[in-house]
């Protein structure tokens, strides 16, 4: 059976990453890589070293590849990833899939047109933790799940100038991080509707004045799902936070209740615990390889001839309890791509 051939737009270290872990299921062949920078190409081709080295998208398209793999700047994502689709390729990108739900939308709606695999790395989802968590809502375990609390605090920043420009990367801490959090809330209890949602922005602990040429370094939010649950999450820069990294997700019921948390200030190390009453049971514990789970199942499900997923549908949904949090109306979350500049 061939391989699907895949190219690879953007390693970086994300993007290297995402690259070691599809080449490590034996499932794609990894075809031509395009990066602007030579240093990131030299570590790319050590891993890949029959990839034919190309100048952009359309070099890899041209040279065949059955499936891209995304991993540049937020502006380009919706752009890149439409262009790869209607050339009859499939997809997995980095997240934001889009600065806005419009942006997500037009691609899924490419991907549905195309009959082409689209996925994003929303990767917090394949951790083990969440895997079990995401069992214990789904099976009833935990009751009426009446409340979720997420944070996602980093004490540093990115250290790229576009995740500072709105323009170039939608937002700022909230659509680098908190689009996992809410992701992970309603892939958790099945993407039931949201009926509310409200929430702030600062910058430099100040109200955030100008979404147009600032971006928040925290964000706050409540939002109200239609089953009644209600749904608060954090999530900051370059916060005091005395550790390098605070994150978790807690999910309350009325016959349990669920939390994964990450150990001792790690990106990399979490545990997740069931709660009944005062008494907790561990359920998932390091070590855990979980970074590049997302890319190796989009590389599996697309070597087996998997075509458009339904389920990319919810991306929109994710995107739009953004674009709310940002307080975007309709006509101003409208589509970007090709050159738009906000």
């Amino acid at each position: 059976m061939t391989r699907p051939r895949i190219g690879f737009l953007g390693v970086g270290w994300i993007g290297r990453h995402r690259m070691e872990a599809m080449l490590r299921t034996g499932a794609i062949e990894a075809a031509a890589i395009a990066d602007p920078a030579p240093e990131m190409i030299a570590e790319a081709v050590r891993l890949a070293p029959r990839a034919q080295v190309v100048d952009g998208i359309d070099g890899l398209l041209d040279a065949g590849a059955d499936g891209i793999v995304i991993a540049t700047p937020s502006a380009m994502h919706a752009d890149q990833s439409i262009r790869a689709l209607e050339r009859g390729a499939a997809v997995f990108c980095q997240k934001p899939l889009g600065r806005t739900a419009a942006e997500a939308k037009a691609v899924v709606d490419a991907a549905r047109a195309a009959d082409r695999l689209l996925a994003v790395d929303l990767s917090y989802r394949f951790t083990e933790g969440m895997r079990r968590i995401r069992e214990l809502a789904q099976s009833g375990t935990l009751g009426k799940i009446y409340a979720v609390d997420l944070v996602f605090h980093n004490a540093y920043g990115p250290d790229k100038g576009w995740f500072y420009d709105p323009a170039l990367s939608g937002g700022g801490c909230l659509m680098d991080l908190g689009v996992h959090l809410v992701d992970l809330a309603l892939w958790t209890l099945d993407f039931p509707a949201v009926t509310d949602v409200n929430g702030k922005l600062l910058l430099g602990g100040d109200p955030l004045l100008d979404a147009r040429t600032q971006v928040e370094d925290y964000a706050v939010a409540n939002i109200g799902l239609e089953t009644g649950c209600t749904i608060q999450l954090a999530c900051s820069w370059r916060l005091q936070a005395g550790v390098d990294a605070m994150i978790s997700a807690s999910f309350y019921g009325t016959e349990g209740g669920a939390a994964i948390r990450n150990v001792a200030g790690s990106f990399y190390d979490f545990t997740a615990e069931l709660y009944r009453g005062t008494e907790r049971e561990m359920i998932a514990a390091p070590p855990d390889e979980w970074g590049g789970r997302g890319a190796a199942d989009w590389a599996v499900r697309l070597a087996g001839g998997q075509r458009f997923d339904p389920a990319a549908d919810r991306l929109v949904e994710v995107s739009a309890v953004l674009d709310r949090i940002y307080g975007l109306e309709p006509s101003e979350a409208r589509i970007c791509v090709s050159g738009c500049s906000a």
